[in-house]
C-alpha cells in the first residue's frame, strides 16, 4: 500500500536517529558517534548527520551554582559573561558576526554545570568555531557589559517574587537541602548579586573552567576525521586545570519527619504548594520505570492528580508530579495551586491520590496506557541535531550510556504491574513528607499546621 507524504511532513521524517521496526513499533537507536579525549582531558563527541547542512554544538563544564560558595548567582553571571567579549572580539563584534551568518550562540549555568550551545551552517564552521573557542577560552568579562547584566539580574530577582511559581523551586531546594550546595539558587539573591564584581567572575572562571571534566559535542553535516583535526587544534590549547576539589554528593541526612515551610505573601489570593521529599539521581537504573509510573500519578494531563484536583473536584487548573533529578541527588514533589479558601481540601486530595498509588497501585489497563504515552513522547526528544548534541553532553555529565535510548522501548514494555508496585514502594515517598506553601499566612497557617511543624518566612525577605 503506497504512503502519500505531503511536503509539510518531510521535516518530521528527517529523523536524526535510526529506526528499527520491532513488533510494528519504532525503536530508536542512538546514531553512531566517535568519542575521544584530548591530552588536556577535554572529552569530544562527534556524530555525523548529513540530512541538513548545519552543525549543532553543545558544551558542558563543571561550573554550576553548586560552586558559588557564599556568592549565590556567581556561576550564572560568569556563564553570561563569557559573551561580554574576548581577547579578539568585542561583544558587539560577536553578535554582528553571528547575526550576519544566521548562527546562534548561548551560554548559561544550571545548578551543577555551565553550558554552551550553538548552531550554524556547515559552510560557516571555520568562521563560527573560532568564535566559540574564544568565548570558552579567552573571555575578558567587560566591566560595562557586566554592569548592565547585573542591573537586569537584580530587576528580574525583584519581579520574580511577584509570582510564587517563579520562585517555588528555590524555596524548595533550600527547604530540602539546607546548607548543602544543592540549595544554592542559580539566579542568586539581591544581597549576593549586589556584591559580585568582575574580579569575582574572573576568579570563578579560573577556578572552574577547565577542559578536564568538560565535554564538547558536535552533531551535523561534517566529516568526522576532518572535524577531529579541527577541534583538536582549536581546543587542544585549553590549559588543563586541577580537578575541582569540591566533590558534590548527596546530603547525608535528609529530613526524618514531616515539616512545613510557609512563605507569607500578604497579597496572595491563592496558595501555591509542593508536597514531596527525597528523589533520585539522573543515572538511577530504574529511571525509565519511574518515569512511566510518574506518568500515571502526575506526568500528563490525564494523570490521577490532574483528574482528581482539576477535572473531578475543580480545586485547581492543574496539578502534576515530578522527579527533579540531579547528578548526585534529587527530589520528588507534587505541585499545584488553589484558591486560599480551598487550601485544605486541595492538600488532602493530593495526599489521597498519593495514598491510592501506594496502597492500590495501578491495573494493567492504566499501566499500558502510560507505557504507550511515554513511548509516544520519547522519539520527538531526539530528532534534531541540537537535541542529539544535548543528549551526548547529558550522557557524559550524568554518567549513563546509549543503552538508555537503545533499550528505552524494551525497558518500558518490560515494566509489569508487580515491578511498578516495587517502584512505587521504593521511590515515591509516603512518610516524612515535606510541605512548602506560598500564600497569605494569616489565612492558611492554622490549616497547614496539621501537616507538620511550621517554619515561616516572608517572601519579601532577601533570599529563600
Amino acid at each position: 500500500m503506497k504512503k502519500i507524504v505531503s511536503i509539510m511532513m518531510l521535516p518530521f521524517l528527517l529523523l536524526a536517529v535510526s529506526i528499527n521496526i520491532t513488533n510494528a513499533q519504532e525503536a530508536f537507536k542512538v546514531p553512531a558517534y566517535q568519542k575521544f579525549i584530548l591530552k588536556n582531558g577535554l572529552t569530544i563527541y562527534l556524530m555525523e548527520q548529513h540530512e541538513v547542512p548545519t552543525i549543532s554544538l553543545a558544551a558542558v563544564i563543571p561550573a554550576g551554582a553548586i560552586y558559588d560558595g557564599q556568592k549565590n548567582g556567581l556561576a550564572a553571571l560568569t556563564a553570561d559573561g563569557l559573551q561580554y567579549g574576548t581577547k579578539s572580539y568585542t561583544k558587539s563584534e560577536i553578535e554582528k558576526q553571528l547575526d550576519f551568518l544566521g548562527a546562534s550562540l548561548n551560554t548559561s549555568a544550571s545548578k551543577e554545570s555551565a553550558n554552551l550551545s550553538a548552531k550554524f551552517a556547515k559552510v560557516d564552521q571555520d568562521k563560527v568555531l573560532p568564535i566559540i573557542k574564544e568565548v570558552l577560552l579567552h573571555p575578558v568579562f567587560n566591566q560595562q557589559e557586566f554592569d548592565k547584566e547585573k542591573a537586569r539580574g537584580l530587576q528580574e530577582l525583584e519581579r520574580a517574587k511577584e509570582s510564587p511559581r517563579n520562585v517555588m523551586g528555590n524555596y524548595w531546594d533550600k527547604f530540602i537541602y539546607g546548607e548543602h550546595p544543592y540549595a544554592n539558587p542559580t539566579s542568586g539573591k539581591p544581597s549576593t548579586i549586589t556584591n559580585i564584581n568582575t574580579s569575582d567572575l574572573k576568579a570563578f572562571y579560573q577556578s572552574n573552567y577547565h577542559p578536564n571534566g568538560s565535554a564538547i559535542t558536535l552533531v551535523g553535516d561534517f566529516n568526522a576525521k576532518l572535524m577531529k583535526e579541527k577541534i583538536t587544534k582549536l581546543f587542544g590549547e585549553w590549559k588543563k586545570g586541577s580537578e575541582n576539589s569540591m566533590k558534590i554528593t548527596m546530603p547525608e541526612a535528609l529530613p526524618t519527619k514531616s515539616r512545613v515551610l510557609l512563605v507569607n505573601k500578604e497579597d496572595a489570593r491563592e496558595t501555591t504548594m509542593y508536597i514531596g521529599g527525597k528523589g533520585i539521581s539522573r543515572n538511577n537504573p530504574d529511571y525509565v520505570a519511574i518515569e512511566v509510573v510518574n506518568t500515571v500519578l502526575g506526568g500528563r494531563f490525564t494523570s490521577w492528580l490532574n483528574d482528581e484536583l482539576r477535572v473531578n473536584s475543580g480545586l485547581t487548573y492543574g496539578a502534576n508530579s515530578r522527579f527533579a533529578a540531579l547528578k548526585n541527588a534529587g527530589t520528588f514533589y507534587v505541585s499545584t495551586f488553589t484558591a486560599t479558601k480551598t487550601t485544605e481540601p486541595t492538600v488532602d486530595k493530593a495526599l489521597e491520590v498519593l495514598k491510592k498509588l501506594r496502597e492500590k497501585g495501578m491495573d494493567e489497563e492504566t499501566l499500558t496506557s502510560a507505557k504507550n504515552y511515554v513511548k509516544g513522547q520519547f522519539p520527538p526528544d531526539y530528532e534534531t541535531s541540537s537535541q542529539l548534541a544535548s543528549l551526548l553532553t547529558q550522557m557524559f555529565w550524568y554518567g549513563f550510556d546509549e543503552s538508555y535510548i537503545n533499550n528505552f522501548q524494551v525497558n518500558v514494555d518490560g515494566l509489569t504491574s508487580a515491578k511498578a508496585k516495587e517502584i512505587v514502594a521504593k521511590y515515591f515517598p509516603a512518610d516524612n513528607l515535606q510541605f512548602l506553601f506560598i500564600g497569605k499566612s494569616a489565612d492558611i497557617k492554622s490549616i497547614v499546621e496539621k501537616y507538620g511543624p511550621v517554619t515561616e518566612k516572608q517572601i519579601k525577605t532577601d533570599g529563600y
